[in-house]
Formats: structure tokens, sequence, C-alpha cells
């Protein structure tokens, strides 16, 4: 049996390409646990890593521009679409706090899909409470108990705990995995080597 940690952000359109490429492996791979571990990428960029707004502020042109191509690129090989929102980036961290509710609920997978979907898709400022709401009648969660529980102080702290537990652990952005424990990705590239260690097993 081995483990798989993800750690994810749906303001990330590199952490959409990962989600879905999760999918396809955990249906190669039955005994592989999948751990969904929501956190707030701002969080560990304004921690760790603040190059990322230093990138945005004064962006390599040439390397911006190979980017769009790449990330268009993996979008067509995992058959997803990913536009250019008009709030980016956007405040995700209602949406991230709703992700807790989704696991309790047992539909994260459906969740974060649709929220993945709105925003990068459908290009929906998921900020709102009002595209939230759309997203929680699309999966099925009570509303009132969706945001009843997303302004609770419990779902809060879990959203921080997990970015805390993320930064203390060695990660600096979204998506970032561990395999049984210790062993870290970064990536949605990395799933190539994630299977090749579950095939070595």
């Amino acid at each position: 049996m081995n483990k798989l940690e993800f750690f994810f952000d749906c303001s990330s359109p590199w952490t959409y390409l990962a989600f879905e490429t999760l999918q396809e492996i955990s249906g190669r791979h039955p005994d592989l646990v999948v751990d969904y571990r929501p956190f707030l990428v701002g969080g560990v960029f304004n921690s760790v890593n603040p190059s990322v707004y230093n990138n945005r502020d004064n962006p390599v042109i040439p390397k911006q521009k190979y980017a769009k191509k790449d990330l268009q690129d993996w979008a067509d090989y995992v058959g997803i679409k990913i536009g250019q929102p008009p709030v980016f980036p956007v405040n995700s961290v209602k949406a991230m706090r709703g992700a807790f509710v989704a696991l309790e609920e047992q539909c994260l997978v459906s969740y974060a899909r649709r929220v993945f979907e709105r925003y990068w898709g459908e290009l929906a400022d998921i900020s709102q409470d009002a595209e939230l709401e759309k997203i929680v009648a699309d999966v099925g969660l009570d509303r009132d108990n969706f945001f009843s529980k997303i302004k609770d102080q419990t779902y809060k702290d879990k959203l921080k705990s997990n970015t805390e537990e993320l930064i203390n652990r060695g990660g600096f952005g979204s998506p970032t995995m561990f395999l049984n424990e210790d062993d870290m990705y970064f990536g949605n590239d990395r799933f190539v080597l994630i299977e090749a260690k579950l095939n070595a097993d």
C-alpha cells in the first residue's frame, strides 16, 4: 500500500493539470491511497518563495511567452481547457476552505474539479460567493452548511495548518506531492517519476 499526499490550491493552472493526471494514475494504481491536502499557495509564496511576485512584476518576456505555450501544450495533452481568467491571481481562500467541507462530505474530487473548471475553463471569479454557490449546487453540497463552515475558525485553522505544514516540510508551491511521507515532488510533470516509483514497488 502506497500513500500520496497531494497539497493543492485551485488557483494554480499547473495544479489543475496535476489534479487530472492524478485521477488517471489513481485508476491505474488501486492500491494508492490519496490524501488531498488543501492549502493556500499565497501563504507559501509570502513565506518562502517571494520570487514568484518578482517574476510577475519583472517577467522575462521570452520565458513568459514560452510558459503560455507550454501551459496550452500540457492542457491539450491532459485534455482540459485552461484559459486566461480576467481575475488573476485570484483569492482562493474561501474555495480552499470549502475543500475541507467537500472532504467531509466525500465529494472532494468532484468539488475540486468544478472549482478548477469554473476558474480556468469558464474564467469565473471563484473568490465570489455567487460563484461558490453555483459550484456547491453543482456538486450537491448543502449551501448553508458550506458557507457556515468556511466562515468558522476551525476551517480557517485547517487551511492555515496545512499551509504551515507544507512550508515546514520543504514545500514552496502548488502542486506538491509526498509519496510515503517524505519523498517530495513538485509540479504536474513529476507524475512520471511518481508512477515509476509505484511501478517499482
